[in-house]
């Protein structure tokens, strides 16, 4: 079986960046930019950065913001409708997940009509047809939705989210610009930062890890473990290093996966509205626990980049230990909480079954049952 990479055709990195967005617009010869991004960035004028730089170059542009932290159906649904109104050719996508989960939506429907009541999207759907060309400005340093072919979108009425996986959605032109982060507060830059180390350590554990995403996963638990602490103190240098790390996690896990750390992140986050980076700090350590007897000596590996001394004097079961405690010790220091009080009991059944349904489930190393899940979901009451 083949191994298949799918990356942006254009990516560029570094401070200063998002003015390759004019130069793109234009080589491209689009007459008129969708900016999808959510309310607050618009209100703290994060947005502006990029739509300043439209103005000075005389480039049309409309902005859509009917988007919550969590994209819904009707967010989806609306910003088509928007869409098809405003006459515009392409999508400028400025924020998290939530703004770029929301343009990949967007632009699979206006290309994919017959896919216009979201639900369908689940899963790996048959789509035809790239969706409309998008632009990618990421201002957290986690999610990585500018370079994945994957997007989230949660069903409000039935109580879910569910992943849709699917190559026509990747942007074309990724822009990673660490001053689009550098107003990113405290909590959201810890949380979103713990969300890349999960898609870092499942992408290099989950069933369909081979060598290139290894090599990528591997690097970007490195410079996410050494760079997070930095950026919740907002340091240039963190800052850098959380811009980078989060994309070449997302280089490797869209391309072979997650885990149940993220199957049971997505049943939290549909429940109780946790945030999503926080319900995978909490599981991450919980779930490398329970994964640690199908991984070999990835483990090592994991603690080795994460800067643990003396690994390979350990034995599996100690650097297995070492690599878990590594991941518990860095969610500490930036603030992640490990319980969420919010569970009840009488959730457990719907919140397993949920997590068990998820699409990366199947990708986790270590098959888990409703009973597993169940289980760990305790382990965070």
């Amino acid at each position: 079986m083949a191994n298949r990479i799918m990356l942006n055709q254009t990516s560029y990195h570094g401070a200063g960046a998002i003015a390759e967005i004019v130069n793109e617009a234009k080589a491209h010869d689009y007459k008129k930019a969708f900016v999808c991004s959510d309310p607050d960035l618009i209100k703290f004028q994060v947005s502006t950065k990029v739509t300043d730089l439209l103005d000075q170059a005389g480039l049309s542009y409309e902005i859509y913001s009917n988007i919550k932290a969590n994209p819904t159906i009707e967010n989806v649904q609306t910003g088509v409708a928007a869409f098809k109104k405003s006459g515009a050719d392409y999508i400028i996508a400025i924020g998290g997940g939530s703004s770029m989960d929301t343009a990949k939506a967007i632009g699979i429907i206006i290309a994919n009509p017959e896919f216009e009541d979201v639900r369908s999207l689940e899963g790996v759907a048959p789509t035809k047809k790239p969706c409309v060309p998008i632009i990618a400005v990421p201002t957290t340093a986690g999610t990585a939705a500018e370079v994945t072919i994957n997007y989230v979108i949660t069903d409000v009425e039935r109580k879910r989210k569910f992943v849709c996986v699917d190559p026509h959605d990747m942007p074309i032109i990724a822009v990673v610009d660490p001053e689009m982060m550098s107003s990113m507060p405290k909590g959201l830059t810890a949380s979103t930062g713990m969300d890349a180390l999960t898609h870092a350590i499942e992408g290099y554990t989950t069933k369909a890890a081979w060598e290139m995403t290894d090599m990528f996963h591997l690097k970007a638990i490195e410079i996410i473990s050494r760079s997070l602490r930095g950026a919740v103190a907002n340091t240039p240098e963190g800052r850098e290093g959380m811009a980078l790390g989060q994309y070449i996690a997302g280089m490797g896990f869209s391309n072979v996966g997650l885990g149940i750390a993220h199957s049971m992140a997505h049943t939290l986050g549909a429940v109780y509205d946790t945030p999503h980076g926080v319900a995978c700090a909490m599981m991450l350590p919980i779930v490398m626990e329970y994964n640690a007897g199908c991984t070999g000596e990835k483990y090592r590996e994991i603690a080795r980049a994460m800067g643990v001394e003396g690994v390979d004097a350990m034995s599996q079961e100690e650097y297995r230990k070492a690599a878990v405690a590594a991941v518990r010790k860095l969610s500490e220091d930036v603030g992640i909480p490990s319980k969420l009080e919010a569970i009840k009991e009488a959730d457990l059944d719907f919140l397993a079954e949920s997590a068990h349904a998820d699409a990366c489930a199947p990708g986790n190393p270590k098959d888990a049952s409703v009973e597993d899940l169940k289980e760990l979901f305790r382990k965070i009451m």
